[in-house]
């Protein structure tokens, strides 16, 4: 037994102890008592501790389970700190100015101590059954969905009835009269995970995004200390979800609530791994407890109507109400990964505006926004509107597929169960890793690229994959999870362990992930960078990419018995659907082609005449301008509506250069032109420059000058050529003083080598096709069914259909995926028909472009 531990008796007067010596800061007091007769201690820390009550406060229990010693050791260390530090660390005086701290250190003492003494892997308090069992096992006998088990044996044996055993009644009696609690921690082991409270729905509630960005911002602190990052995970659907949880009794309450599983073992090694969770969780104790008072009567209510007005490839437009007060202001949070902090790294606007614009986004990126208002004079801050979650669109050259892995291409191959490969896929999760049971195991997953077009080029590329459980990935700091591009022709076949092992890497992604940021219930991303990109680009051509995700080293190290990482696939039973499933996100541009230009017309234009077929431009011997004129017809049978131009280039050749010293300089302008005349030439309406402007020394250097249309340019280009009118461009010098007789020649129309307008293009469609119609919602068999009309278009390629608690969904990505496809109807599975909400459907094309949604508000009661 690891003596460095602390006893339930030793924790007692420990606390008392620290009341005497501080009795300002830390009151004690017993809530209850055991089976056995040991009194529940309970500390209640803040400053001044007399008015403890008054204040917005955070609950912590440690220790329901009684072989999880965490609870208790992280509660007498915290308090500990707090008498350490209180009187000089500014971020604690705060938090306990304005908040208080109850502290049930362990809430399972018998359980706590039977597992000290006699079996350490005890979990439940220590209740005589009466029929030669003992124990009940307190976090699944509060009366939150509490479920009757006859089962006296089980460690998950939930009690005879809700509120059973002393310990949770005196736990729910300190709650009842505790209304200013606002926060409650419950903390486990192992996992290195938050467990948010749910409400068994599996609906989004109005306090999600609170309970995330709660744990999210702990995580922030943890990985301050240690670089180690926790899961956050809520669990599956309604039916695998626990019953009779303390978090849910909180929860219910109104009280934001989560479990803190901590560590890789129940008990670990203490000077290294239990000093390294307590040392981590300290700080994010005290960043919980600091908001408490965010949760009070006293905040700020929170944002209504956070919403999205206006989506473009680099902008994002959000609005949101509120009633109109002086004294408030909001702080807007933007971040590229969902459950991510946020704090001030993430702060991208303070405004007292009631919208903001977000600029400078990447064009198909993912982006999560939150909103809280502040009180200006008490800093006090509201909870968090529901998350935004949208993506950009894509720019005018671009297009895009999400792909998925087939239920028979996606699973997992042991070493040790090869006879029951075939059976890995398809069912349920990959496992990933190395263990006693199935040896090493590598996850297999392959695309069909067969729906990209040939000689595509990657622009950017994320594979995603979703962890469930890492309970099994016990050894910190030992060995990473990696992804490799293998040959898929070296590859007989994918359900052999033995081909998989041995088929030829093209390329391992640079990116792994170790034990230490395997998280649970945050979603792993591998950006491929420009050379796996390339690699990509040419896979396109077999239609096929398989990846091998691999774990830790070839072996585990003497006394343990696995590093196994256990990942949803989204299909099977206990797999929890398309949301899960791993997934390719591709931007990408189509081939290109080339449209080579010669001019139509050349002009120099004089003052005082027009000189046809000549091309030239400089000054007169008066010192008037000279200049010169190209006109280019697109005479081709390209449809405007289905044609983006990625990238023009006017070449021009010179003849001459300029005599004398005198800086002379050459401008190219794309103009709107009514008539090629002085006059008209002069009042020209100027649309943009082309490229960059050419010198009289680069004259001299070289014949041939190229110049780059910019982004600018080619959308006028493509304007131009949907109203079907010429391009042209005028030739102008400018001087820094006055020049005479200075005219540089260029090759003419009728040259060899003319003028030369070079536009390469790609045929996609711009627009959206039109949105659908007539969205209805009715309740079949207790699910919603959605019906709606698709429009009648040739370039429809599908509907996308989401689900939003709080607004319509402006975004085909804000809310809830239920669909996408051809179908004109289909089901929510998960939602529950008693809630209300709304319902979009965007049509697509094949770029994707999304329409404007077809919106519905679900009352809830239809």
């Amino acid at each position: 037994m690891k003596i460095q531990y602390t006893s339930y008796q030793e924790t007692i007067a420990f606390l008392q102890r620290a009341m005497s010596a501080h009795p300002h800061l830390i009151r004690l007091q017993s809530i209850g008592e055991t089976w056995e007769g040991r009194p529940i201690m309970l500390a209640t820390i803040s400053l001044d501790v007399t008015y403890a009550d008054d204040k917005p406060a955070l609950l912590y229990t440690g220790s329901i389970h009684a072989r999880e010693w965490i609870g208790n050791e992280l509660a007498i260390k915290f308090i500990q700190y707090v008498m350490d530090n209180y009187r000089f660390n500014p971020k604690l005086q705060s938090a306990l100015t304005r908040n208080t701290l109850y502290m049930v250190p362990c809430l399972n003492p018998d359980g706590f101590e039977y597992s000290r003494n006699h079996f350490s892997f005890w979990r439940k308090n220590r209740r005589n059954n009466g029929d030669g069992t003992f124990g009940v096992d307190l976090n699944r006998n509060f009366d939150a969905k509490f479920m009757k088990n006859q089962n006296t044996s089980s460690n998950t044996y939930g009690g005879p009835h809700a509120f059973s055993e002393p310990e949770t009644c005196a736990i729910r009696d300190f709650v009842e009269a505790h209304d200013n609690i606002r926060i409650a921690l419950d903390y486990h082991s192992q996992g290195n995970v938050f467990f948010p409270a749910h409400k068994f729905n599996h609906e989004v509630e109005i306090e999600g995004t609170d309970l995330n960005v709660l744990c999210a911002n702990m995580n922030h602190e943890i990985k301050k200390v240690t670089g180690r990052q926790y899961g956050i995970h809520r669990g599956k659907p309604p039916a695998q979800l626990i019953h009779g949880s303390g978090r849910e009794y909180y929860y219910r309450k109104g009280i934001i609530a989560t479990v803190v599983e901590v560590g890789t073992r129940n008990i670990p090694d203490y000077m290294k791994n239990m000093s390294e969770s307590i040392a981590e969780n300290i700080p994010a104790i005290l960043y919980a407890l600091s908001e408490s008072i965010n949760y009070s009567p006293i905040a700020p209510a929170r944002v209504e109507g956070f919403t999205i007005k206006d989506v473009d490839h680099d902008s994002v437009e959000l609005e949101w109400r509120y009633q109109s007060r002086d004294d408030i202001y909001f702080e807007v949070y933007r971040n590229e990964h969902n459950k991510s902090a946020c704090g001030e790294s993430s702060l991208v606007a303070i405004t007292k505006s009631l919208s903001f614009t977000d600029t400078q986004l990447k064009s198909g990126h993912f982006y999560f926004y939150n909103i809280r208002a502040v009180d200006k004079v008490t800093k006090i801050k509201s909870p968090f509107s529901p998350e935004l979650r949208l993506k950009t669109r894509l720019e005018r050259h671009e297009s895009a597929r999400t792909l998925f892995p087939t239920r028979d291409t996606v699973g997992y191959l042991s070493k040790l169960n090869q006879q029951k490969n075939r059976e890995h896929f398809g069912y349920n999760s990959m496992f990933i890793g190395i263990d006693k049971q199935r040896g090493i195991s590598v996850g297999v997953v392959q695309f069909d690229l067969s729906t990209l077009v040939p000689k595509s080029t990657i622009q950017t590329a994320h594979f995603y994959l979703y962890p469930m459980n890492r309970v099994a990935a016990k050894i910190e700091n030992y060995g990473e999870w990696s992804v490799s591009i293998l040959d898929v022709t070296s590859v007989a076949d994918i359900y052999d362990y033995d081909s998989v092992m041995g088929a030829k890497v093209l390329h391992t992604l640079g990116y792994t992930y170790g034990s230490d940021k395997m998280t649970q219930g945050i979603w792993l991303k591998w950006s491929f960078n420009g050379v796996e990109r390339a690699i990509l680009d040419k896979l396109i051509e077999g239609r096929k990419l398989l990846l091998r995700i691999q774990g830790p080293p070839t072996s585990l190290p003497l006394g343990n018995d696995s590093q196994i990482m256990q990942f949803d696939i989204g299909y099977g039973p206990f797999g929890c659907g398309l949301h899960y499933r791993p997934n390719l996100e591709l931007v990408y541009q189509l081939p290109e082609s080339e449209l080579k230009l010669a001019p139509s017309s050349c002009n120099t234009i004089f003052k005082e005449y027009v000189v046809a077929d000549r091309l030239a431009s400089g000054f007169d011997g008066a010192g008037d301008i000279v200049y010169g004129q190209l006109a280019f017809e697109l005479n081709t049978e390209l449809e405007p509506e289905k044609t983006v131009f990625t990238s023009a280039r006017l070449t021009l050749r010179s003849s001459n250069a300029i005599a004398g010293a005198k800086d002379v300089r050459f401008t190219i302008e794309l103009v709107e032109l009514n008539d090629v005349d002085y006059a008209h030439v002069k009042q020209r309406q100027k649309i943009e420059y082309i490229g960059y402007e050419v010198s009289n020394e680069q004259l001299k250097e070289r014949a041939v000058h190229h110049f780059i249309f910019d982004s600018f340019s080619l959308q006028e280009l493509e304007r131009l050529h949907e109203a079907k009118r010429p391009f042209y461009f005028i030739i102008r010098a400018t001087a820094e003083s006055k020049a005479t007789d200075a005219l540089v020649n260029w090759n003419n129309c009728q040259d060899s080598q003319p003028a030369e307008l070079h536009i390469r293009y790609i045929e996609r469609r711009k627009e959206p096709v039109e949105a659908p119609t007539n969205l209805q919602a009715q309740v079949e068999n207790g699910v919603v069914k959605l019906t709606w009309n698709n429009p009648s278009d040739e370039d429809f390629v599908g509907s996308f259909v989401v689900r939003n608690r709080f607004h319509p969904p402006r975004s085909p990505f804000d809310g809830v995926k239920l669909y996408g496809g051809k179908d004109n109807y289909t089901l929510d599975n998960f939602g529950n028909p008693s809630v209300p909400k709304y319902y979009a459907v965007f049509s697509y094309d094949d770029a994707p472009n999304y329409s404007e949604p077809a919106q519905l508000h679900y009352s809830g009661n239809q």
